[in-house]
């Protein structure tokens, strides 16, 4: 019983290892080690402590048909401590909590602390990262509930809590003794957890008063839900929602902007008349796929005709169906790559696709001027018709922050405008915001809230200015945001895991290796190179054959699995070259330095090594960790220079020879047995040594070896 306790408390803290109470959690599960050794001693009499144990048992039946029981214990604590500094009733090192909260709201006068709920974080998570925004009380339900509902949004919100300069702490309320509630019978799990943030706002504007130096300080529950609103002020909560809030920041009116809009269907249907049909729920989306009346598939949006898309089927097989939909009514509010459901038209409804390019000018918000554009695409039909169907719902949004630029509303004063995004394939975005003077010129990134069925364009909120169109600095952020390519420093976390320096090579290194230093290794490379992942080498053996090695860069032995290097290198995946900078994949002291395979230097590396016969059949091959020093690192003109020169016969052009010799043999080996060349042209920039800008682009010259 006490072990299945364990393990099921310790699952649980381990997910939230990261949070400040870090020291909390061990504290726990010391405390937990401690009462099974005294119980081990006393049998099941109870253990004396500061701590109250909650335990659930329940019967579970297993494959093998057997009963096991199961014992879930539950600790609730009364030494978890409020993050405050300056509170007197809490004994703790290192209060997150600042003592005079900077944030001056025309709501409350005085220094407050902010208590979002779950659905603050995961629609207003802009608002929060914003730093003015700080002092804020995050509660272990809410990151819990955050944490299952979007894995985005909670890496997002981890982020700020290590940001040291926001001042967020996470209060496990699930664990102290005066904040936990058990769920009352007929009560929902979102009903709960709204009456455990009440509970623990409640405690803390008590907690608080306890203690001079803090008695002003209030706790504000911020919160969008209208219900769980009127509870808290009903049980004497100061709460506000998070509009109201962010409007009566007087020294930060910019912060209206980055507002997540919150759509109401009530509204929305009032408003307005309808243009698109209401999409089907999720659950009877499920019931058609699986009984063949709807189709899923992916969303791919036309870069040229903003009236017409496609969806992929995947079938049973391998085998994939394209379905042709045309017109703004049957794409149904989808955007590229939504995962959605798609109902086949009858037959006769089919369409073909057409050849006419229609860009959105986003002149008219009716219909009408649509449906004139739609009328289009049949003048422009290529070939015969094709499975044609309409959106009937959306499975998986696939919605990210957009870059693009703001189109200002020629309606003079007005808040309401369109954001063109840079991906033609995503339609135009309608935000609030009473900075279009400033924004306009400006690639800023724009986020979606929701698509209500009245309206001819998305809702959205602006989130942050990159700067002037056209500045080299600007669009190279935004081609690198477009392209979801990771381009942040390296965090301190991640540095922490590269080796201290100076590094050198240790007995303990040369356990497992074989020195290969005495051989003539080289590498050849376009020039400028510095991250040389390969070299190789090539001489003769005593009895004629030849040895060929490829050494490749040892970075495992400075990349252990699952650390926090090893997950950011997996993130980017590659090194990211670009004309006048490059991205590295790992960080600079591995790819240019300790991973790079230079000249005269000792490296580790993972060799490769051929025994072959001169005409190139392979005799023996051995795979091993190595230790080698280059003797060049050669460019390929070099290379080409040393096989071409009839007055160079040193060990490395005696090497370049050998190596080029079975190089042409194997290739006509290769395209002797059918292989394809592909290959494309690899281009070099020449830039100006005082703007940096490019001003050349020379094509690789492709020389005699290999050939």
């Amino acid at each position: 019983m006490a072990l299945a306790g364990l393990l099921d408390c310790c699952a649980f803290h381990a997910s939230l290892w990261s949070c400040p109470a870090s020291s909390y959690y061990a504290a726990m599960c010391g405390a937990h080690m401690r009462r099974l050794s005294l119980q081990s001693v006393l049998g099941e009499q109870d253990v004396k402590t500061n701590n109250m144990l909650k335990s659930k048992t329940f019967m579970k039946k297993t494959r093998s048909g057997g009963i096991l029981k199961i014992v879930r214990e539950h600790y609730l604590r009364d030494d978890i401590t409020c993050g405050c500094k300056g509170c007197e009733e809490c004994k703790q090192e290192s209060p997150v909590l600042q003592l005079e909260p900077v944030l001056q709201s025309s709501l409350c006068a005085s220094p407050h602390y902010l208590l979002p709920d779950t659905n603050v974080l995961l629609h207003q998570i802009d608002i929060l990262e914003d730093p003015v925004i700080q002092n804020v009380i995050l509660l272990q339900t809410v990151l819990q509930e955050v944490r299952s509902r979007s894995a985005p949004v909670y890496k997002r919100v981890r982020d700020i809590i290590n940001n040291s300069e926001k001042y967020f702490y996470t209060f496990t309320n699930e664990h102290h003794r005066e904040t936990y509630i058990e769920q009352e019978q007929g009560e929902t799990s979102n009903d709960r957890n709204d009456r455990a943030i009440r509970t623990a706002a409640k405690w803390y504007n008590n907690h608080i008063k306890k203690s001079e130096n803090v008695a002003d300080i209030k706790v504000l529950l911020i919160t969008n839900d209208r219900k769980n609103k009127e509870k808290a002020v009903d049980e004497g909560i100061v709460a506000y929602t998070c509009e109201e809030y962010i409007k009566s920041l007087v020294a930060n009116p910019e912060l209206v902007d980055r507002l997540a809009s919150v759509s109401d269907e009530k509204n929305e249907i009032e408003s307005g008349k309808l243009i698109f049909i209401e999409h089907i729920p999720l659950s009877k989306l499920q019931q058609g796929i699986k009984s063949g009346t709807y189709l899923q598939g992916t969303f791919r949006a036309s870069r040229d005709n903003y009236l017409e898309a496609t969806v992929w089927v995947h079938g049973d097989g391998a085998e994939q169906k394209e379905i042709i939909l045309q017109g703004l009514r049957n794409i149904n509010r989808a955007l590229h790559e939504d995962i959605v459901a798609v109902e086949l038209l009858e037959k006769e409804s089919w369409v073909a696709p057409s050849s006419v390019v229609l860009q959105d000018d986003g002149e008219a918000d009716d219909i009408e001027s649509t449906e004139e554009k739609e009328k289009m695409l049949k003048t422009g039909v290529q070939g015969t018709a094709k499975p044609s169907g309409k959106v009937v719902g959306i499975i998986k949004r696939n919605w990210r922050p957009y870059c693009g630029m703001l189109a200002k509303s020629q309606i003079k004063e007005s808040t309401r405008h369109l954001f063109t995004p840079a991906d033609r394939r995503i339609p135009r975005i309608r935000i609030e915001t009473r900075q279009a003077s400033t924004l306009e010129g400006q690639r800023i990134i724009v986020a979606i809230d929701g698509w209500p069925r009245n309206s001819r364009y998305p809702n959205g909120h602006f989130v942050k200015n990159l700067g002037t169109a056209g500045d080299k600095e600007t669009e190279t952020e935004v081609l690198l945001l477009e392209h979801d390519v990771p381009h942040q420093p390296f965090s301190q976390t991640v540095l922490s895991f590269l080796p201290k320096m100076p590094w050198g090579i240790t007995p303990q290194d040369m356990k497992h290796r074989i020195d290969l230093r005495h051989l003539y290794v080289c590498s050849v490379d376009p020039p400028g190179c510095t991250d040389i992942d390969d070299a190789l080498h090539c001489r003769e053996l005593e009895n004629g054959n030849l040895e060929v090695g490829v050494h490749i860069a040892d970075v495992s032995h400075f990349i252990r699995p699952g650390n926090a290097l090893d997950q950011e290198s997996s993130n980017r995946g590659t090194t990211v070259y670009l004309c006048e900078k490059r991205i590295d994949m790992v960080p600079e002291l591995l790819s240019s330095n300790l991973c790079s395979l230079r000249s005269e230097v000792d490296r580790l590396a993972f060799s490769c090594i051929w025994e072959l016969t001169h005409d190139a059949k392979i005799v023996n091959t051995k795979f091993t960790k190595s230790v080698i020093n280059s003797k060049a690192s050669l460019t390929y003109a070099e290379a080409q220079m040393r096989i071409d020169s009839p007055t160079m016969n040193d060990e490395i052009t005696t090497s370049l020879r050998l190596l080029n010799k079975l190089a042409k043999i194997l290739k006509k080996q290769r395209i002797d047995n059918g292989a394809l060349t592909l290959s494309s042209p690899e281009v070099r920039f020449h830039m100006d040594s005082e703007t940096h800008d490019p001003i050349d682009l020379q094509t690789k010259e492709l020389k005699y070896v290999c050939k």
